[in-house]
């Protein structure tokens, strides 16, 4: 569950560089931002080989989808939407980056069947631009458009929360942590960059996180699945670049 725990929502000012993104501090959310809290409940019955730590991580993420497609903003801003795969890459933006104080409200088993039910927050004004960029993209007959990318990764938010950066990222090839060693260029182009710079742009220091799918890396990341990674910020970085190895 710690990996749909993860889920959190600030607004932070970006200015893209050649190489990745420079992101200057964080900014306030706009005043005039509507809250509102999505509510979605699952309940799934697994079969072997599948196990039920597996199963119960499954039913909560289903119920966070839910959550998301069905409310209000989302449906409104979907309406027109026909394409099932642009749809579910949509949603599950939405769910990976604009998620705000979600939990876990209700769990239950019987045999092999298990239940969750999630609540979070969204902000509509968010929700909406997000939406209304990806689906402009589709449009255009493009993909959403990525922060950074090379061969193995791609950065599809960066956030900044108080003392924390808060990186999504999907994979473009898969990333077996548990059987692969990774060295050499991909191990490198598997990372996560974070430059951390001080209020005259100075280099404080340089970073690398491997880009595991959950906080323990003991996983499997295939193509098209999404991650998050929560970085502790210096206290003394004013500024600071999330970049890939090319």
């Amino acid at each position: 569950m710690n990996r749909l725990l993860s889920s959190c929502r600030v607004t932070i000012a970006a200015l893209t560089l050649t190489s990745g993104v420079l992101f200057l501090g964080s900014t306030q959310a706009a005043a005039q931002s509507t809250r509102v809290e999505v509510t979605g409940d699952y309940r799934y019955t697994f079969h072997d080989p599948m196990l039920l730590a597996d199963a119960k991580v499954l039913a909560c993420e289903e119920a966070l989808r839910l959550a998301v497609a069905n409310s209000p903003v989302v449906r409104e801003e979907t309406a027109s939407l026909v394409d099932s795969a642009a749809y579910r890459d949509l949603i599950q933006l939405l769910v990976s980056s604009y998620v705000s104080d979600l939990q876990i409200v209700e769990h239950a088993e019987k045999g092999r069947t298990v239940y969750c039910k999630v609540k979070g927050a969204l902000q509509t004004d968010e929700v909406q631009r997000a939406a209304r960029s990806y689906l402009l993209s589709v449009s255009n007959g493009k993909q959403a458009p990525a922060l950074d990318q090379n061969r193995v990764l791609q950065i599809v938010n960066v956030r900044d929360e108080s003392g924390y950066l808060v990186v999504t990222y999907r994979a473009l090839k898969r990333l077996d942590w548990i059987g692969t060693a990774y060295q050499g260029s991909l191990r490198e182009s598997a990372d996560l960059m974070v430059d951390f710079l001080d209020e005259q742009g100075s280099l404080i220091r340089t970073d690398r996180y491997p880009a595991h799918r959950t906080p323990t890396g003991d996983d499997v990341m295939n193509p098209g699945e999404v991650g998050i990674r929560k970085i502790i910020k210096p206290s003394s970085a004013k500024a600071y670049r999330v970049w890939l190895v090319k």
